[in-house]
């Protein structure tokens, strides 16, 4: 038997990247997918990819930065499914710029995604999970929440914040029996570096499957176990001592 069989699995920024690697690895594994990003169409295409590997799989266009879009989504996870196991807050937008030269339409742009939208998601999915004494939240957050690079203020902040926020949600949690966790990837090979590749190449790229194979094994614990913080990045990158 698959290890997810039969488990309900809400991936966010679905819709390709990393989230798409980690939706069809959750579907190989067993796990039936909901699958919420803002692109309907990309959406829809990971969906036949998934239902073509023999899952369930359910599309739902969402803006996790909005409080009602979440609730929408979060209902029509209850209406088809009754419950969800695991949550993985993988949406994000990397925007950024000079300090002193950022807007704070950008500012807000990058943290109500990164944050507000993690946020969201989670605390519908806790409210879910509670009852059943049972679940896992795991949020992708970045080595930029440990070393930041340059002009990446919205960035950093916002995973910074997310880190903190799953200690805090961690503690909350635990003694209904849902572990929240977080994975710290470096460089990953998705279209963020689409602009900065070379640079991205030189310091050395992780596909996101293998990433997306990280997760699962977190997804795969026993639920009496949680990888609470983990950092996951090439040898060559310069994480350590880059400053």
């Amino acid at each position: 038997m698959s290890r997810l069989s039969g488990q309900v699995c809400l991936v966010t920024g679905s819709s390709g990247g990393l989230g798409r690697s980690i939706a069809l690895a959750l579907a190989k594994e067993g796990g039936d997918l909901v699958l919420a990003a803002r692109n309907e169409e990309r959406l829809k295409e990971v969906s036949g990819e998934i239902t073509r590997l023999g899952q369930k799989a359910v599309a739902i266009p969402t803006d996790i930065a909005s409080e009602d879009a979440v609730g929408r989504l979060f209902d029509r996870v209850k209406s088809e499914f009754g419950h969800i196991d695991l949550l993985v807050n993988n949406a994000g937008l990397a925007t950024g710029g000079a300090s002193h030269e950022l807007s704070f339409e950008t500012w807000r742009q990058v943290l109500s995604v990164n944050l507000d939208g993690a946020f969201l998601c989670s605390r519908s999915a806790l409210a879910m999970m509670r009852p059943r004494r049972r679940g896992r939240i795991i949020n992708i957050g970045s080595v930029s929440a440990r070393v930041p690079r340059l002009h990446s203020a919205p960035y950093t902040t916002s995973k910074f914040a997310l880190d903190g926020m799953t200690r805090a949600m961690a503690l909350d949690a635990r003694e209904y029996g849902v572990a929240v966790s977080v994975l710290h990837p470096g460089n990953t090979d998705t279209a963020i570096w689409d602009e900065r590749r070379e640079m991205a190449e030189s310091e050395g790229l992780m596909d996101p499957d293998l990433l997306a194979q990280m997760v699962v094994g977190m997804a795969c614990l026993p639920p009496e176990v949680n990888f609470l913080e983990g950092i996951v990045l090439p040898v060559s990158m310069p994480f350590l001592g880059r400053g």
